[in-house]
């Protein structure tokens, strides 16, 4: 299946001031990179360093800022807007809404809905799905092959369950979000008393609460609260195999890469980033607009807004502290060093001025 690049800046134009320099009836066969890109491709050009690969680039048409305008225009074709990246986005979406459309609604007859189960109008319910009790499925939800529904939980308009996911009893997911197989949200926290050398159960008894256009990657796991509910405001993104723990509010359009961890009871603000494998300790703040490098871990509250990196080897406690303490100091020991040697050399050279 193909696009006229017409129809595409059609389309586009709706959304964001576009210009399209080239031929609109030139047929878009696939969406490509700069590198691999044919004559019926379209890609984009997004950064600046990246500018010397156009001029070689086959593509047939081009997604460019305004500053690499010129370049665009000698190659061939392009598009020309103020956020190629964003562009780009909006042109992956219509090529997969055209492409791999969804799916008329229906209802397969292995699942299981229970009869006091809510359905709205439009949804797709696939193959050995379960729905418990109470749960309201709002209208065009898509629930996929093998998803567990639970009692009392909610599931938000045109919101997307791939296969395996499952929703525990009373959490709720909202409108537009998309949970990828084998996600879970809603399992027990991790909570026990420790009590005569064994671990009591702590029931939890919170549940999830989860907001708008959220995406939620591969079996990744948010715990539900153990008094109170874990939370994920509107526009969070989280990768695969993320672990959310119980009673942690993470803040809007909040991203986190794979394999991040985060503990019970964090906070994290709006607008933040956790790079991959990155952890928060529980019981931490990070204000809105704190970004967290891969591999790092948030070992205090970060309350303002940056870019944080934290790696220190593992050691045995006490030598582990008392070396932080030292590292803490290092930057202040070498100007002292600094300013020793300075004075050393000028003691040296006003004796070397008498002899």
């Amino acid at each position: 299946m193909t696009l006229l690049l017409g129809d595409i800046v059609q389309s586009l134009a709706e959304k964001v001031q576009i210009e399209l320099l080239g031929s609109p009836a030139l047929v878009i066969e696939r969406l490509s990179t700069l590198e691999a890109s044919g004559p019926h491709d379209l890609t984009f050009l997004s950064h600046p360093k990246y500018l010397h690969k156009l001029a070689q680039s086959a593509a047939g048409c081009v997604v460019v800022a305004p500053s690499a305008r010129e370049a665009a225009v000698q190659r061939g074709s392009c598009i020309v807007v103020d956020d190629p990246y964003h562009c780009f986005a909006l042109i992956s979406q219509l090529w997969k809404k055209h492409h791999f459309p969804m799916p008329a609604p229906h209802i397969h007859p292995t699942a299981f809905i229970d009869p006091q189960a809510q359905l709205g109008p439009n949804v797709s319910i696939g193959a050995f799905v379960c729905i418990g009790a109470g749960a309201v499925i709002a209208e065009g939800a898509d629930i996929a092959a093998h998803c567990v529904i639970g009692t009392n939980a909610a599931i938000g308009a045109y919101s997307r369950l791939s296969a395996r996911v499952t929703v525990a009893d009373g959490c709720s997911i909202g409108e537009r979000c998309i949970l990828h197989p084998g996600a879970v949200i809603g399992a027990d926290g991790f909570g026990f008393a420790p009590h005569g050398g064994e671990w009591i159960k702590i029931e939890q008894l919170g549940a999830v609460r989860i907001g708008n256009d959220v995406e939620i990657g591969a079996n990744t796991c948010v715990d539900r609260g153990a008094l109170q509910d874990t939370v994920l405001e509107d526009g969070v993104k989280l990768d695969n195999l993320v672990q959310i723990g119980h009673n942690v509010r993470v803040g809007k359009n909040t991203a986190m890469a794979g394999c991040a961890g985060v503990a019970g009871s964090a906070t994290i603000g709006a607008n933040c980033t956790v790079g991959g494998g990155a952890i928060v300790l529980g019981h931490l703040q990070l204000v809105d607009g704190v970004h967290v490098s891969a591999a790092s871990i948030v070992t205090r509250s970060l309350l303002k807004p940056g870019h944080y990196t934290g790696l220190f080897p593992i050691d045995d406690n006490a030598a582990w502290e008392k070396n932080a303490a030292t590292l803490k100091q290092l930057h202040a020991l070498r100007v002292r060093l600094q300013q020793t040697e300075k004075s050393l050399l000028q003691v040296q050279g006003r004796q070397e001025e008498k002899s």
